[in-house]
């Protein structure tokens, strides 16, 4: 099989990440479908010890960076995210090199007779993208013998087809309101589908979380006997220097100090690191051998782009895959704390389902420029979607149809010493990339 065709099979099953309709449709969250498959081809899912991480921000972040440490401590490391940014390569990776077109194809057609037998019953509900794309992740860390599997939810968490395996190691990362109409509309609701991926015996990493979050976390802890590290009492860290591309902090456990570095910004990716080492020295304790310098090249190496990342200066323009109000919030602190700039430009683009009044209000705090637009994503809000809602807001914006007109009315405008933030969806940030590639002076 071709790559281009096992793209054109995955992307003809249920997609929620394209479909905000599926999302709140019940039948698309029944693990006994995703069990069905797994038994089907083997339960590849067993004999490897996982890490699994469930949260409302930083996941993805957080699972990178415990990959890259234990890639710089030798052992064969499967990772599995989502979504893909570029290519759908992205989400399968061993040992920090994602999958090859030949491999993946390769998966598609192994489980594609599987997929099809199952959904032609249909038993509990047709299998969706995703859950296929779980099981092939899981399948190819089976075959190709990976010692430990790092799997990121990829939404919720209890329901989520991730959560198939035992976790060894749970990371539950910051948990705020997102994806409301699935999961609940309080952080007490969503932090109970997160604790979902706790398993009896598990050790279980909590990122500081709201009192609510925290109350849930910790009696899903006691009722599994599943020993609980709150790294915000556990660990403490402080930022020492940095500059727009990297920052170094000091790291303090329970077990040592640490002085580290990461190719990455803003105070939040401080706090997913701190995760990142509590989920690594649990690790440790499990027998893995780990040691310091593996976790100081691991970090100091990792690559996760589109998060807070400088792409020019002169104007300076920085991209961030920020898509819900708290991680707007924090991407607005992170703008304020670390650039130094004259003017505003922020060009903003999200998919419908989110809360985008909310977004827009937390972006007044930059009291900028506003261009609204869309990315080709299927989920996308148009243009002038956006700008009805941001004029309810108190918001007066210019649209664009496209991201690449969007940046180009930005660089236009934009002086050397102005900024220009582009946000509210990692598709967005995606695009604003590609398109950047060819229009950005990093003189």
């Amino acid at each position: 099989m071709k790559y281009a065709l096992a793209v054109q099979y995955l992307s003809g099953l249920n997609d929620y990440e394209k479909s905000p309709q599926l999302l709140t449709v019940p039948v698309n969250y029944d693990l006994r479908r995703m069990q069905e498959l797994l038994h089907e081809l083997g339960n590849p899912q067993k004999g490897r010890k996982t890490v699994h991480i469930a949260g409302t921000k930083g996941k993805g972040s957080t699972a990178c960076m415990i990959n890259g440490v234990l890639v710089a401590a030798g052992y064969n490391t499967g990772l599995f995210t989502s979504p893909h940014l570029f290519s759908w390569q992205e989400r399968i990776a061993l040992n920090g090199r994602k999958i090859t077109q030949k491999d993946f194809a390769g998966l598609v057609e192994a489980v594609m007779p599987c997929v099809d037998d199952l959904n032609q019953v249909a038993r509990y509900g047709l299998l969706t993208t995703f859950e296929v794309l779980t099981a092939m992740a899981l399948a190819y860390f089976n075959l190709k013998k990976a010692d430990i599997q790092v799997l990121e939810v990829g939404l919720g968490g209890r329901l989520d087809s991730t959560n198939v395996v035992h976790g060894d190691i749970c990371v539950i990362t910051s948990i705020s309101l997102d994806h409301t109409a699935l999961l609940g509309n309080t952080i007490k609701k969503i932090a109970g589908e997160k604790a979902g991926i706790i398993k009896r015996g598990s050790i279980v990493i909590s990122a500081p979380q709201p009192a609510e979050a925290a109350a849930v976390i910790r009696e899903k802890c006691r009722a599994l006997s599943a020993p609980l590290i709150e790294v915000g009492s556990a660990l403490s860290w402080r930022r020492t220097c940095g500059d727009h591309f990297n920052q170094t902090f000091t790291l303090r456990s329970q077990q040592r100090k640490y002085d580290l570095s990461i190719p990455l910004l803003g105070d939040h990716q401080l706090e997913n690191a701190a995760c990142a080492v509590a989920a690594i020295e649990a690790l440790q304790s499990t027998g893995l051998k780990i040691e310091y310098r593996d976790i100081v090249k691991g970090l100091d190496r990792i690559s996760w782009p589109l998060r807070l990342q400088v792409l020019g200066r002169g104007p300076l323009l920085v991209i961030d895959g920020a898509h819900n109000v708290y991680s707007i919030k924090t991407l607005v602190s992170a703008i304020k704390k670390y650039f130094k700039y004259r003017r505003a430009i922020i060009i903003f683009g999200s998919s419908r389902d989110k809360d985008i009044n909310g977004m827009a209000c937390e972006l007044q705090g930059l009291s900028g420029e506003f261009i609204l637009t869309s990315s080709h994503h299927s989920r996308a809000a148009a243009p002038e979607s956006l700008k009805r809602i941001f004029k309810q807001a108190g918001i007066k914006a210019d649209t664009a149809e496209t991201v690449q007109t969007a940046l180009g009315r930005a660089l236009a405008r934009a002086g050397r010493e102005d900024i220009i933030i582009a946000t509210g969806s990692l598709f967005l940030a995606a695009e604003i990339k590609t398109a950047s590639d060819k229009s950005v002076d990093f003189g």
